[in-house]
């Protein structure tokens, strides 16, 4: 126990590390599988690609941002004395390690999709057990990497800025400092992810809408035809959206809930086995222990025959981990924590426990900690709900659809609206109880134990996009309709998925904005922020406001991208002679072109609102406002992301129910029917609804969050002296104001 007492810090990169070798040793195995005949794999090598020419665009502009920031960072961290150039270096390991967490993603991804195809022609449950392997490459290699990069990290800095310092003390500016810079780690992954989610987003609908609206509802062909000019863009896109945004976007959250708890972490007086930083190295620890419990959960999903359920399957690997994770982090809290009660520093006033703030003990950690499992787990459940065929909500969008297009998307909006509201009583509720059980550390511990199954959740959710690629390989190498028929078993166990795992992200955005909040208020060093100014009100409305702008420009970029490549599909089929016949191939490239040079030049301007607007009220307006205007960010903006999630997926849904048949008003429809085609206008609008704006929501906040983070200590430095120079004037007007009745009060007893 010594031992682990004294090297513990050195044991969490090698969570990390054993989590790369695992998705070393799946990634093998899915390369060593059939990728199948001649035609599979070129078209399997069209869509690899495009996939990697849209990544090496990306990069190509992402690369330039980052030198810029990095410079800008780098400067600013010799304005104050709690931060330092180096934290330059830690934002361009984060923005790399980002990138490369999309980039493993979308190679094994690449890869696993025509293995998939080639497997449903044998059963589904060697279809199941490629797909889902490569989709646990994705989220071990996800989760390996940010324990491997921020628990390094932490160990540099906290012996360069902290150990090494005579006189430091874990609770003092040393270990502020060591936090700062390590938040650059976590301000590059947030960036890329914004950036690649968005720019991944509007690829793949601008893209999906093209080959739905021409392919579909004007050509009558399915979507993934191979006469389809669009259908090779489209999967391209399911793998920069699905696989490699949300693989950035998911490190980025993942790295940002452990930071803001060890923020947190550092007001908190310890005197443990650790040398005071056991509140510091709890989330490390618990993730490392979700990573191991996630590679235990991914080996129990399998199934044995073509009738069994893929997502009970996928549910009892998700359930196994959760419940592991919950378990082994009651004996780590135990054992970590020391007796006795805790409180943060500035819940103290000249040594004593400011009124009204109640301590904890580690078993209210510990509890805390269960509330995220379960928010996380319910937030999961509604979404299916809400999202799922043969539920309530889908079916009522398909029962809309038999009077036309209108009252399609009237249901849909509808139904979106509705979802929001049990998922925000229990985040309400999630939050309230963390808070109960251990203040702000409490929340910022629950969204880490929350992300802490994230490779199980990731494995989970880039398991769809893989189905859907091998169901699309399969329709235009016109396989049998048996091997389709188990790739759409997959695929529709992956929609469902997708919009859980978009609801799981959302929710841990959520606290972990709150937890960054709490964070930067102790940082810019203000004790509350009161509505009642005006200022701080006006703050609040623009940053109510910033979701919606935010997302009208992603919604109007598809549009803009749709439209071109609904005229070059068109082109296509009027220009080139023998498409429909098989005997004119399409120009596909063309359409990936389309997509890719629209991705790249609409992505700037969504990332730009969310890095600046908080640098610009920042130093404008101080800090107060600035925290004001993240309240107003991230209420709307969960909101936000809800709405657009769930309608998205239930509008998608109710349109894949019509490949089965609906039963409306006693008679059935089909696909090509008008209550299809209804359904069909519905899935397109809610296209960029599901896949760019709305999970694009989480990155939003959190990103504008870690920026405010990262400047508080200027801000703070900024905002000290007029604070001290009105600190008599303000006693002054209280005693003039309470002080002089009492006076008067007294003279007349």
């Amino acid at each position: 126990m010594d031992f682990l007492n004294s090297y513990l810090i050195y044991l969490i990169p090698v969570f990390g590390l054993i989590g790369i070798a695992v998705m070393a040793v799946k990634a093998a195995w899915v390369t060593k599988q059939d990728a199948g005949d001649g035609d599979m794999v070129t078209l399997a090598g069209y869509i690899a690609d495009g996939a990697m020419a849209f990544l090496r665009a990306e990069w190509k502009v992402l690369g330039g941002f980052v030198a810029v920031a990095a410079l800008l960072l780098a400067w600013s961290g010799t304005t104050v004395a709690t931060s330092s150039p180096v934290i330059a270096v830690s934002f361009i390991i984060g923005a790399f390690l980002s990138a490369f967490a999309g980039y493993l993603g979308m190679r094994i991804a690449t890869k696993a999709n025509v293995r998939t195809t080639q497997a449903a022609r044998t059963s589904l449950a060697q279809a199941l057990k490629v797909s889902f392997t490569g989709g646990t490459v994705m989220g071990l290699g996800v989760a390996g990497l940010a324990i491997i990069g921020l628990g390094s990290l932490f160990i540099l800095f906290y012996q360069f800025y902290v150990v090494n310092v005579a006189g430091s003390t874990v609770n003092g500016e040393a270990m502020a400092k060591a936090l700062d810079v390590l938040a650059g780690f976590s301000l590059g992954a947030e960036s890329i992810a914004l950036f690649a989610r968005v720019g991944g987003g509007i690829y793949t609908k601008a893209a999906d809408v093209g080959a739905d609206l021409v392919g579909k509802v004007e050509a009558g062909i399915p979507e993934d035809d191979v006469r389809n000019p669009a259908t090779i863009a489209d999967n391209v896109g399911d793998n920069v959206g699905d696989v490699a945004g949300m693989g950035a976007d998911l490190f980025g959250s993942y790295v940002a809930t452990m930071l803001a708890t060890m923020v947190l972490g550092r007001e908190i007086v310890s005197h443990d086995a650790f040398g005071g930083i056991a509140p510091i190295l709890l989330p490390m620890v618990i993730a490392g222990l979700g990573l191991i419990f996630s590679i235990v959960g991914a080996a129990m999903v399998r199934i044995k025959s073509e009738t069994d359920s893929v997502q009970k399957a996928l549910n009892i690997g998700n359930w196994a981990s959760i419940i592991l994770t919950a378990i082994a982090t009651y004996f780590v809290v135990q054992w970590m924590l020391p007796e006795g009660e805790f409180h943060m520093v500035r819940d103290e006033v000249n040594g004593a426990v400011k009124a009204g703030i109640i301590p904890f003990t580690k078993n209210g950690v510990f509890m805390s900690i269960v509330v995220g499992l379960v928010v996380g787990t319910l937030m999961s459940i509604i979404t299916e709900y809400y999202t799922a065929m043969g539920k309530r909500p889908v079916l009522s969008i398909i029962r809309q659809s038999s009077t036309g297009h209108a009252t399609n998307i009237i249901g849909g909006l509808s139904i979106g609206m509705e979802s929001t509201v049990l998922p925000i009583l229990v985040l309400a509720s999630g939050i309230y109880g963390s808070y109960h059980f251990a203040g702000l550390y409490g929340v910022a511990i629950a969204a880490a134990g929350m992300m802490a199954t994230t490779a199980m959740q990731l494995a989970i959710d880039a398991f769809g996009p893989i189905a859907d690629n091998a169901g699309g390989i399969a329709e235009m190498s016109r396989l049998p309709e048996e091997v389709r028929h188990r790739t759409d078993n997959l695929d529709a166990v992956g929609n469902t998925t997708a919009a859980t795992g978009k609801g799981f992200a959302i929710a841990s955005a959520a606290l972990t904005s709150l937890a960054l909040f709490a964070a930067f208020v102790g940082v810019a060093g203000i004790e509350h922020i009161d509505i009642y100014k005006a200022d701080v009100l006006a703050g609040l409305f623009v940053g109510g406001m910033i979701p919606f702008i935010f997302s009208a420009l992603c919604i109007s970029a598809v549009g803009r991208a749709a439209m071109a490549m609904v005229e070059e599909v068109r082109r296509q089929f009027r220009e080139i002679p023998g498409i429909m016949t098989y005997e004119g191939k399409p120009e596909y490239e063309k359409c990936v072109a389309i997509s890719t040079k629209a991705s790249i030049r609409e992505m700037v301007a969504p990332g730009l609102i969310a890095l600046i607007t908080p640098i610009i009220i920042g130093f404008a307006f101080g800090p107060e406002v600035l925290g004001g205007l993240l309240a107003g960010v991230t209420v709307s903006g969960v909101l936000m992301g809800i709405f657009q999630s769930n309608a998205g997926g239930a509008w998608d849904n109710a349109k894949k129910s019509f490949e089965k048949g609906c039963l409306i008003n006693g008679e059935m429809y089909y696909k090509k029917s008008e209550p299809h085609k209804a359904s069909v206008t519905g899935d397109t609008v809610g296209d960029p609804f599901k896949d760019t704006s709305g999970p694009s929501m989480n990155i939003l906040i959190k990103l504008m969050s870690i920026v405010s983070l990262v400047i508080a200590p200027h801000l703070n430095a900024n905002h000290v002296a007029p604070t001290a120079m009105k600190q008599e004037v303000i006693k002054h007007v209280i005693v003039q104001a309470y002080v002089s009745p009492v006076t008067k009060i007294d003279k007349k007893g």
